[in-house]
Formats: structure tokens, C-alpha cells, sequence
């Protein structure tokens, strides 16, 4: 398989390209990112691409028979203005959609969304509704090869700088949440873990997955 991963520096893109390096299922992996990963591999292919609101200097071929992709881009709640927000969850996403549409029209794609993503795009909180706008979009694009990743609270593995107090407050609970069931919180490598097997074992019985579904996706198939 030839993949695309977007996002390979962050927590969960990161963990999903070293799934994909290490897998024999997967010959080639195009990583389009806005700073490199710092690794080498004979199986990488890195673009670094600082500006994902224009991709048309990125060479088409850059999109061109990709069999999956696993688009990781994000930002965290209360970091950027909502413009900003908007502008990374909803338009940055249409943006590689739609490149992948043009060049690998059969390509699976998978969304690393958020639990409570608003399809009904309605929701007066931000995250929700924007996330519920670019799932509309990828499903109207892509149609049932397209899989929605619905986390709720993502456990960093790997320790880092949390983004904000909320981050810190929440990864020091993560003991608590855990008690709340399993469609409440998720290692990064678990939702890692997740997407990638979705894709390389072409896809899975639901297109969208909640936080439940995606940990029940990888005690089946991993």
C-alpha cells in the first residue's frame, strides 16, 4: 500500500507513521507536514509544506495513487482564535480532500475528528460544529470509504508540554476518566492503532467511530 499521513508530528500522526514504517503491509508512506519529522526511512517520502490553506505547489504526484489516507491535523481547543480554528479543522481538510479526490479517486480516508462532532452543523460550540462541517464534507466526497475517528479525551503516551491547563488538568484526571468507561478517553497509541488498521484492512463496519468503537476496532483486530 502507498499511504498519505498528514500530521506526522504531532501525537497521534506521529505514532501512526512509526505504526506504518514497521509494517509490512505498507511499501511507500507520503508525509506532507509543516516542519519535518527528523527521520529517515527508505519507505518515507517527506513534503514540508508550510501553508496548508494552498496546496497547488505541491507536485500532483504527491497525491497520486494513494491508497489510504490518514489526515492527523488539528489544533487544540482555546490555543488559536476561531478563525483560526475554522480555518485549520474545516478548510485545511477540504483543501487535501479534494486533492485526494482529483489524483486517487478510490482512495479510504480517515479523519482524526472528536467526539461530539455536530453533523447538523448547528452546535454553538466550535469545536463541534466545525468538526461536524468537515465530516459532511469528506463523507459527500468520499462516500463510504471514508472512515471518522471520534476520540474523546486522547491520553498523551509520550510525555510533552501540554498546550494549556486544561490539557494538564486533564492528563493528571486521566486515572478518574478511565473509570467513566470506554467512550470516554484513549491512549494516543490506541486511536493511533485505530486508524491505521481501519486502513490497511480496509476499513471496518461502521464509518463512524466513537471513542468505544475505535478501542473495540483495535481488541478485534489488533
Amino acid at each position: 500500500m502507498k499511504i498519505l499521513i498528514t500530521g506526522a508530528t504531532g501525537m497521534v500522526g506521529g505514532a501512526l507513521l512509526s505504526f506504518a514504517l514497521d509494517s509490512d503491509k505498507i511499501d511507500s508512506v507520503v508525509s506532507i507536514s509543516r516542519k519535518s519529522t527528523g527521520l529517515k526511512h527508505n519507505k518515507l517520502q517527506e513534503v514540508i509544506h508550510p501553508d496548508f490553506s494552498d496546496l497547488n505547489s505541491i507536485d500532483a504526484a504527491v497525491f497520486s495513487d494513494i491508497d489510504c489516507v490518514y489526515y492527523c491535523i488539528g489544533a487544540y481547543t482555546g490555543t488559536v482564535s476561531d478563525e483560526r480554528f475554522k480555518e485549520i479543522t474545516v478548510d485545511y481538510t477540504n483543501n487535501v480532500i479534494d486533492k485526494i479526490v482529483s489524483h486517487s479517486p478510490n482512495s479510504m480516508f480517515c479523519l482524526l475528528s472528536g467526539s461530539g462532532a455536530d453533523r447538523t452543523e448547528k452546535s454553538r460550540i466550535s469545536f463541534a460544529k466545525y468538526k461536524g462541517i468537515s465530516e459532511n464534507y469528506l463523507f459527500d466526497k468520499i462516500g463510504n470509504r471514508a472512515y471518522s475517528f471520534r476520540p474523546g479525551y486522547i491520553y498523551p503516551v509520550e510525555k510533552r508540554k501540554e498546550p494549556n491547563a486544561m490539557y494538564s488538568i486533564s492528563r493528571a484526571l486521566y486515572p478518574v476518566l478511565k473509570l467513566f468507561g470506554r467512550n470516554t478517553s484513549i491512549k494516543s497509541t490506541e486511536l493511533a492503532l485505530g486508524m491505521f488498521l481501519c486502513g490497511v484492512q480496509s476499513g471496518w463496519k461502521k464509518n463512524v467511530l466513537e471513542n468505544r468503537d475505535i478501542l473495540d476496532l483495535v481488541d478485534e483486530q489488533s
